[in-house]
């Protein structure tokens, strides 16, 4: 009896084992059917639709070989610097995008371009953007997460908000980490707080209108301080000249006492 047991339990194993090696046989091919990118792991999601996860892969760079039937990327956690123009051509069901915990500093213009029809959640937490380049959202109207990001709160970025067709809820998310100019001290507060009751162009028109008086008031003070001392000089040099013109003698005087002179012989 015990040895029967044991025969079951073998047999059940063995069962298990190529049952798990048959699922992931299947998971290969249809990763495989799919070109699912090397590292990532693709899946169906509830709906249907299919799942790519790039999480914590390192990246530097958006994988180029990405399933055109992608509904949902990951990309989070990885070493991105910055999305190219062409980073997501081809992928015309993208319905979310994950870019939250990578370096983006920088998005290009056409960045997501080619996801305006098709995107609906992105996410851009987490990175090291400063402002927002209208080209590179173009018509895309996602929700889209701006958090935890060193923003820059400055005309610039007031400028561009009116630009953008993302979900207004969006905006929200903007926190100042700086501002010019530096005295406003926005610091903490979400910029359409601050652009509401402060016009950024404005102030920094006023600065650079004052700084250019100053420059041009500098200007005029060291050209009227030449010209003072351009004279001065030069009344100097008359003077010197005019006293030595009258130590001289007289030619009038010269030529009479010459006369007397030949008289008198």
């Amino acid at each position: 009896m015990p040895m029967s047991c044991q025969a079951v339990a073998s047999c059940l194993s063995l069962t298990f084992t190529l049952l798990l090696l048959h699922i992931l046989d299947v998971c290969l091919c249809h990763q495989a059917e799919n070109g699912c990118p090397e590292g990532c792991v693709c899946s169906e999601s509830v709906d249907g639709g299919l799942v790519v996860r790039c999480s914590d892969m390192h990246l530097i760079a958006v994988p180029r070989d990405l399933p055109n039937t992608t509904q949902h990327l990951y990309l989070d956690n990885n070493l991105l610097l910055t999305i190219p123009s062409d980073a997501f051509i081809g992928l015309p069901l993208l319905f979310k995008l994950d870019l939250s915990h990578n370096r983006l500093a920088y998005l290009e213009p056409g960045a997501f371009q080619d996801l305006a029809d098709s995107l609906s959640s992105l996410d851009l937490s987490s990175n090291q953007l400063e402002t927002l380049d209208p080209k590179a959202f173009g018509d895309l109207r996602a929700q889209t997460n701006l958090s935890h990001n060193p923003w820059l709160c400055d005309c610039r970025l007031q400028l561009a908000m009116p630009q953008l067709l993302l979900d207004p809820s969006s905006f929200t998310e903007v926190v100042c980490n700086t501002s010019e100019p530096e005295a406003l001290e926005a610091q903490g507060m979400p910029f359409i707080l601050v652009a509401t009751d402060f016009d950024f162009c404005t102030a920094i028109q006023r600065t650079t209108d004052v700084a250019m008086l100053i420059t041009m008031f500098g200007w005029f003070t060291m050209v009227i301080s030449y010209l003072v001392c351009y004279v001065r000089h030069n009344q100097e040099d008359a003077i010197r000249h005019l006293e030595y013109l009258k130590s001289l003698p007289n030619r009038q005087s010269r030529y009479e006492e010459s006369l007397t002179l030949n008289t008198r012989l």
